[in-house]
């Protein structure tokens, strides 16, 4: 299934996948709790563990991403990971942009702007993209094809789309916030590092470079938009529509994965 965005609302199709995962945040059927406009905001503490609890939804659990690290895939199918992942690794800073395009606290921009410059380089680094294009190489695509955009998907591309999308249509604290599955992402990068050199000795080494500086680099960034997330939804509706935007992203990365099994297929 594919998220729909209109106009910044969000259907929520992880729904049909957890259901205990979308209405976490909401008054289950024949609850007497009281509706969102009406309910006491959660503290900063309860808060923030509603949001750290969305990772049973993160795509580490997926069953592609399981294959991968557990040393089942083969070279076709990392090579067709690697290939529309890269999809998404030149769109992060497109979607930065447009956060920071609508963004009018100036000390927000100039914090948020590292993230440009991490993925497309700055000075004498090369940059995240130029890192996944190594990666590329060290599992025997070439950056020729990976730059053409040839081997991306059509529900990879849509899912990545409909996230840049909604990063310059909403708000820029929603857009932020969408961002958060980054609070995940460390120990994805963990198990990729961890089990990929002994399940696959013909990548070469060099190629998990970018595995190896999200590991710090996410760490950081998550700081900055959990503190943004916090400080800027206070309501409770505020605080449920957060909900809702994390797992809004949380379906953009499943669905990826969901894409690549159908084309790839998931080893048993």
């Amino acid at each position: 299934m594919t998220p729909d965005v209109l106009g910044g609302a969000i259907l929520d199709p992880g729904a049909a996948r957890d259901p205990g995962a979308a209405r976490d945040a909401r008054a289950p059927a024949g609850s007497d709790e009281a509706p969102a406009a009406m309910a006491e905001a959660w503290t900063k503490e309860q808060f923030e563990r509603r949001l750290r609890e969305k990772g049973r939804a993160y795509h580490i659990h997926h069953p592609f991403n399981v294959m991968l690290n557990s040393g089942k895939a083969a070279p076709e199918q990392i090579r067709g990971w690697v290939a529309n992942r890269f999809y998404y690794q030149i769109s992060i800073p497109v979607k930065d942009a447009a956060i920071l395009s609508n963004c009018d606290d100036r000390a927000v921009r100039r914090n948020w702007v590292q993230r440009i410059l991490d993925h497309d380089g700055h000075g004498e680094d090369a940059g995240g993209i130029d890192s996944w294009l190594r990666l590329a190489e060290a599992v025997g695509l070439t950056r020729k094809r990976v730059e053409s955009l040839s081997d991306v998907l059509p529900g990879v591309r849509f899912a990545v789309d409909a996230y840049v999308n909604f990063a310059r249509r909403v708000p820029w604290p929603e857009a932020v916030c969408s961002s958060l599955t980054e609070l995940f992402a460390p120990e994805i990068h963990k198990q990729r590092l961890a089990s990929w050199p002994e399940h696959y000795p013909w990548i070469d080494p060099a190629g998990l470079l970018y595995f190896q500086s999200r590991m710090s680099l996410a760490r950081r960034d998550v700081e900055l938009g959990l503190a943004i997330t916090l400080e800027r939804f206070r309501t409770r509706a505020e605080q449920e529509r957060a909900l809702e935007i994390l797992q809004f992203k949380l379906d953009v990365l499943w669905q990826m994965n969901d894409a690549m099994a159908l084309r790839y297929g998931v080893t048993p």
